[in-house]
């Protein structure tokens, strides 16, 4: 069984989402962040650096919410979550959630923590740039879902989707939130309507974003 060290609405959601959808048994443990659990030398041992999530795996912690989501679908939806190694599908696969987990996740980090990619006096720069990454994405992101659509690689609901859902969930705030680019309020629209996105706010309490 897997164990997942999560924070309501943190980088663990699309890994607690992909869970349920996939109806594999796993236990959570809460991290109560605004406590600094993450920071704990406990939690340290399973995971350096100090965020969440970390899933236990074969009992062993793995961490990284990108690498968790592909591990999780190669595991238990191979070919479908995950397209297999030399399917047509694989490159863009890789490509888009590579994209995510390199442009658009730390980008976020640094619009929510200006102070750690710059000195506390620069932090408005930092989250300056930080927006108009943001957004560069996604612009990006509204033309690959207007080209390939209903789903971020075609016809087929994969990883990415989990990571690129969760990421445009954390923009509900922002001056310019996801929705604001057609094809993403479309592909919105539709993903809000699944049963395990749903479950998934339920179980951690959020209730901000699930209905719009």
């Amino acid at each position: 069984m897997y164990r997942l060290y999560y924070s309501p609405g943190a980088a663990s959601l699309a890994v607690h989402w992909m869970l349920i959808e996939l109806g594999v048994p796993f236990e959570l443990e809460l991290i109560d962040t605004e406590a600094r659990q993450q920071k704990s030398p406990d939690y340290l041992a399973l995971n350096p650096g100090g965020l969440v999530p970390t899933l236990m795996v074969d009992g062993a912690p793995m961490s990284e919410s990108a690498a968790i989501l592909m591990l999780l679908a190669e595991r238990h939806a191979p070919g479908s979550l995950s397209p297999a190694p030399g399917s047509p599908g694989r490159a863009a696969y890789l490509q888009w959630m590579i994209y995510l987990a390199n442009t658009l996740l730390p980008a976020f980090r640094a619009w929510f923590y200006p102070d750690e990619p710059a000195l506390a006096e620069a932090s408005d720069a930092a989250r300056g740039v930080a927006l108009d990454r943001i957004e560069a994405a996604w612009d990006r992101i509204d033309a690959q879902l207007a080209a390939a659509g209903p789903y971020l690689l075609g016809d087929a609901l994969t990883a990415a989707d989990f990571l690129a859902v969760m990421l445009m969930r954390w923009s509900r705030n922002m001056p310019k939130t996801a929705v604001a680019w057609p094809h993403i309020d479309a592909y919105l629209t539709r993903m809000r309507a699944m049963p395990s996105l749903r479950e998934v706010h339920a179980r951690e309490g959020l209730t901000d974003w699930i209905d719009g």
